[in-house]
């Protein structure tokens, strides 16, 4: 009886220290997270707001240019330098991104300076207009309705007032077409640039015309053969 009592008191002491030790060793491992969250919050705390944005910044330049220099090779970014060089030299001077275009630009050029042509002409002759009608209609303001201009003697002041906002919006509207021009020629060295360098169709396009049935449920009319097949024509290309 004596022997049974001393095991069950040597067997509670020893949980006990172990249950003490698991404590001891628990505890420890807080203070250590506690005391490498408080490390981190020092750091965080260190770090000003300006270099927070600093260091911000630099993380979105390098994310933004970090995949730049790895999917395009020497290649592709020597094109698309030829297409930059093309229509910028078009914005600087129209016809000379088709002229570095090659091809038919000894057509494309006179088109363009054509165009310009016919635009200044058109200009001037409305500016004319307007400067005619402008100067009628103040005149007859000044001089209590008095006829300045013989070839405007059969038109009255509202008339006169009317015809001249008629012809500054068309000299306004001349205007917004030279600028369209403008950039249509910019579009088009552009455009060009891409197809000629990036994109080759070739000269065979190997056309193959071959008989085929269609399902009958695309069409837009219901065959009278009332099957779910219809004869048709398939047309093939080849583009490389």
């Amino acid at each position: 009886m004596y022997r049974i009592c001393l095991f069950f008191f040597v067997f509670g002491c020893a949980c006990f220290s172990a249950m003490a030790q698991s404590v001891d060793s628990t505890a420890l491992k807080v203070d250590s997270v506690i005391v490498a969250v408080d490390s981190v919050m020092q750091d965080i705390k260190k770090e000003t707001r300006q270099e927070r944005r600093t260091r911000e910044k630099e993380e979105k330049e390098r994310a933004k240019f970090y995949y730049k220099d790895i999917l395009k090779d020497s290649t592709r970014l020597a094109i698309e330098h030829v297409s930059r060089v093309a229509w910028k030299r078009s914005l600087i001077l129209p016809g000379w991104g088709q002229y570095t275009n090659g091809g038919l630009w000894w057509i494309k050029v006179p088109i363009i300076y054509g165009g310009f042509a016919g635009a200044y002409f058109t200009f001037d002759y409305w500016q004319w207009y307007y400067r005619k009608f402008l100067d009628e209609a103040q005149y007859r303001i000044d001089n209590n309705n008095a006829v300045n201009d013989p070839d405007l003697i059969g038109l009255s002041l509202d008339g006169i007032i009317r015809i001249k906002d008629n012809t500054r919006r068309n000299r306004d509207l001349t205007i917004l077409a030279t600028a369209g021009l403008w950039g249509l020629n910019v579009v088009e060295a552009y455009v060009t640039s891409m197809l000629k360098n990036r994109y080759d169709m070739g000269d065979d396009l190997s056309l193959k015309v071959s008989p085929t049935f269609m399902p009958s449920g695309y069409l837009g009319y219901q065959s009278p053969l009332k099957s779910q097949f219809v004869p048709g024509i398939k047309l093939t290309f080849n583009i490389r």
